[in-house]
């Protein structure tokens, strides 16, 4: 079991479906509003908006009822730092398998220890490394996500190669996703990601809403 450690700011209203793993967000967003900005992984000016800025934006992404999470997913985070978004949907959606990437130890380090905190081991992998140099986890997601991590030109590179064939890549992104797909144009025809669009998660929940960037991996040619 997860001690109940209550945020030092306000948990807002959660829909119903995020209801029951309140506990353990609340555990979490104390974690980030304290070692994490002791630790340099979260800058101290986040603290008051962690919730709708950053823990509820990851998390409506992982609406049982949305397009974006099939149900049984496994996941890869590329670059997860404190664990956004790939711990918030781990701790969202219990039939999900998620494994977290980040090349920097103290950041691999501080998840390994919060995956252990919230009793999520059997569900949640810290592997210390690049995307690009892990190949054994070619080909196996079903879903690969990445948040603020870079542009989508780049972010391809990183992303696609885990992905299995009809697997998804879901990128939350920002006002500017649009452009991103635009400037990529070359990219996304190499890597082989078909049906790629901008959409919106959590309409009515956050504002404003998540962007998100989503694509399949075709078959390999």
């Amino acid at each position: 079991m997860v001690s109940r450690e209550t945020s030092p700011i306000p948990t807002p209203d959660l829909p119903r479906w995020l209801e029951p793993s309140r506990a353990v967000l609340e555990t979490y967003v104390h974690v980030l509003a304290t070692d994490a900005v002791e630790r340099g992984l979260i800058g101290p000016r986040e603290v008051d908006r962690l919730w709708e800025r950053h823990v509820l934006n990851c998390a409506v992404v992982a609406d049982p009822s949305g397009q974006w999470l099939p149900r049984g997913s496994r996941c890869v985070d590329v670059g997860s730092g404190a664990g956004l978004p790939g711990l918030v949907w781990a701790i969202a959606r219990t039939d999900i398998a998620v494994v977290l990437v980040e090349p920097l130890l103290r950041r691999s380090t501080f998840l390994s220890e919060v995956v252990a905190r919230l009793d999520l081991g059997d569900r949640v992998t810290v592997v210390r490394g690049r995307a690009e140099d892990l190949p054994e986890l070619s080909g196996s997601f079903d879903v690969a996500t990445a948040r603020a991590v870079a542009p989508l030109a780049r972010l391809l590179d990183w992303t696609v190669p885990l992905l299995r064939t009809g697997g998804r890549l879901v990128a939350l992104k920002g006002q500017s996703a649009v452009e991103e797909i635009a400037a990529a144009g070359p990219q996304l025809a190499a890597s082989g990601l078909t049906d790629v669009r901008v959409t919106e998660a959590g309409v009515g929940l956050v504002d404003p809403p998540t962007v998100v960037i989503v694509g399949t991996r075709g078959a390999a040619q």
